[in-house]
């Protein structure tokens, strides 16, 4: 009888490990990324995609990671990395001192530009034209503090992603707003009123989030970039997602 308890025990623990999906090996890394952040991060036909969610695919194929994308806003995107909710941020995230705090880096895998994106009738230019205007920026981004630094005057409405802020700038509830430039561009494809009126490129990198310590991970994406790059998959993602923006040097395959 106690051969039998013993048996059944066990049985009942190889049943729940394989449940949980028991295998290290099989770990699913939950991927918090964006929903509506066109080219880069969106969801389509419930399916995550965008430049990076496509790119961190690859990854995981060729360093045989299994990945669970999540949406999430922006602005908790960061701490969710560095409180252990995702292993994983993916959403055109830019490198800056200020979130190497938080969280560590992978390699860059693009770079930062930005575009002022408004109505022809509001008067906006460039930077210099943003002075007294309500300009929507989302919360915690590159083009928040890219605001905050070249365009003081301007009165910053801040959201939580990008849906909203656009909803405020077709609704004239802002004057303008600063996306990140190929999204400013998508948004003025689909909305003839809106135009880009100005692109600033910027060399601040863009990378993969992940929480501190975790340094097998990095190596992992780290790799995982470097082969996306040589093997010519990182320019063919880049020519699905971003045809009109110029592939930076450090991507071009040698």
């Amino acid at each position: 009888m106690k051969k039998l308890i013993v048996t059944a025990v066990a049985a009942a623990l190889v049943a729940g490990l394989t449940a949980c999906g028991g295998d290290a090996g099989e770990t699913t890394l939950r991927v918090g990324t964006l929903s509506d952040s066109r080219p880069n991060a969106y969801q389509e036909n419930g399916e995550f995609t965008g430049f990076d969610n496509a790119l961190l695919k690859d990854i995981a194929a060729k360093e045989g990671l299994k990945l669970e994308f999540v949406a999430t806003d922006f602005s908790a995107l960061l701490g969710s990395v560095a409180n252990g909710r995702f292993d994983i941020g993916s959403s055109a995230i830019a490198q800056t001192d200020e979130r190497k705090k938080t969280v560590a880096f992978s390699d860059p895998y693009n770079y930062q530009s930005l575009g002022i994106e408004a109505k022809a009738t509001a008067g906006i230019t460039d930077e210099n034209s943003l002075a007294g205007k309500r300009i929507g920026v989302v919360q915690g981004t590159v083009s928040d503090t890219w605001l905050a630094a070249n365009a003081p005057k301007a009165q910053a409405v801040r959201f939580p992603n990008d849906a909203a802020a656009l909803s405020a700038l077709n609704s004239a509830a802002v004057d303008g707003a600063v996306f990140d430039q190929v999204s400013a561009e998508d948004y003025a494809k689909k909305n003839p009123e809106l135009k880009v009126t100005k692109a600033i490129t910027t060399s601040i990198p863009h990378g993969y989030a992940v929480r501190k310590g975790n340094t097998e991970l990095l190596a992992k994406l780290n790799d995982g970039i470097k082969k996306a790059v040589a093997d010519g998959t990182w320019a063919k993602v880049h020519q699905q997602f971003e045809p009109s923006i110029p592939v930076p040097a450090d991507f071009k395959t040698k």
